[in-house]
């Protein structure tokens, strides 16, 4: 028998998901714009077990309205004030309410599906990115999806075309439209082909405390942490600060690599399938992410040094937690054992992140 963070995820990720039973589409009354707000009402309750066909919005679809609009994504940027949109950028749909989860309890969220809304993404090196001071000047690339499978997914996405982004003297203001402009469209100098990592960049609880908060820099309630690998297969433990939980994603991308150092990823619309567990029996402190035999701890910090030691102490109090090892021998398992790698280095709060294969754990009852 493998070994298992806890009984009650153990018996979930062993379960086959339920068909949905709930829809949330993303519409001005089920999303909102920039923030966390542990104020913000539900805009759906579900027992645990539910299974929910969700749309997430990528706030970027301004870049290329001529790819990226459709009827629903024009009336969110129509109906929503554009005075709300603040103190962050991101287009939240939720939140959603798993009945009876508890503060001090974890919820477990597992992602079935993914599929595009519009086979085309947006990529920004925006003034946030690491070398903006190297290049000066904003830059969008628009991505499309290349030999679209019945899943609505190909294997890869490349750049149709890139331009100078000039609608602002900086890219500051949530939801801004660059006007389609043919003239000024210029083609990649060479055919790429970008592998396709659909997830959710942003995704997580309505944080402790009351106050709103930005949407940009992730926490331990989760929100922007920008790990690639929260996708299809994927599922993702988060701390319960409120009854309820009231869980939000959006943010989603067709591809992201770990630093995101431009600024942004692949950022595109995205329809999902998610199913949602109370977890009493477990209770983490920040994220973690669960994907095969991978367990993956996430540290945030003002620099890298920082963000590093929370994943590595995140990691610590796994091992030594669920599994039991002493910290010495988890300590000398995180050096030997787990990758350590940069989330991403733009989100104001840097992130990292540790990757343990949980298959090194033998048996106790092999021979």
């Amino acid at each position: 028998m493998p070994v298992e963070i806890s009984p009650s995820v153990a018996s979930i990720l062993s379960t086959p998901p339920t068909s949905p039973s709930h829809s949330l589409p993303a519409t001005p009354d089920n999303c909102f714009w920039g923030y966390f707000d542990p104020a913000v009402a539900p805009a759906l309750s579900v027992p645990s077990g539910s299974t929910i066909r969700i749309e997430a919005v990528t706030h970027h679809s301004g870049d290329a309205p001529d790819l990226m609009f459709d009827e629903g994504i024009a009336a969110i940027w129509d109906a929503i004030d554009p005075t709300d949109r603040t103190p962050g950028v991101h287009i939240m749909t939720g939140p959603i309410e798993v009945v009876d989860a508890q503060p001090g309890e974890s919820i477990l969220v597992r992602i079935l599906e993914m599929t595009p809304r519009m086979p085309f993404g947006s990529n920004c090196a925006a003034n946030w990115g690491l070398l903006y001071d190297r290049f000066g000047k904003e830059r969008i690339t628009i991505y499309g999806l290349n030999d679209l499978d019945a899943g609505g997914f190909g294997r890869s996405a490349s750049p149709m075309f890139a331009f100078d982004f000039t609608e602002r003297p900086l890219y500051d203001l949530p939801g801004v439209v660059s006007a389609p402009d043919e003239e000024h469209r210029s083609p990649f100098s060479r055919p790429v082909q970008v592998p396709v990592r659909p997830h959710f960049g942003v995704m997580g609880v309505a944080p402790a405390g009351s106050e709103r908060i930005s949407s940009v820099p992730p926490g331990v309630f989760g929100g922007n942490v920008d790990n690639w690998r929260l996708g299809p297969g994927a599922a993702m433990l988060y701390p319960v600060f409120h009854e309820g939980a009231n869980l939000f994603v959006g943010d989603p991308h067709f591809a992201q690599g770990d630093g995101e150092i431009c600024g942004t990823a692949i950022e595109a619309s995205i329809n999902a399938v998610i199913q949602v567990f109370r977890v009493p029996d477990i209770s983490v402190d920040a994220p973690v992410l669960l994907r095969d035999d991978e367990w993956i701890t996430h540290g945030f910090g003002d620099d890298l040094n920082a963000a590093m030691r929370m994943a590595a102490e995140q990691m610590l109090n796994l091992m030594t937690g669920p599994i039991g090892l002493s910290e010495d021998e988890a300590y000398s398992l995180c050096s030997v054992a787990v990758d350590f790698g940069v989330t991403q280095v733009v989100d104001g709060v840097v992130g990292c992140h540790a990757i343990l294969d949980s298959s090194i754990f033998v048996s106790t009852d092999a021979n």
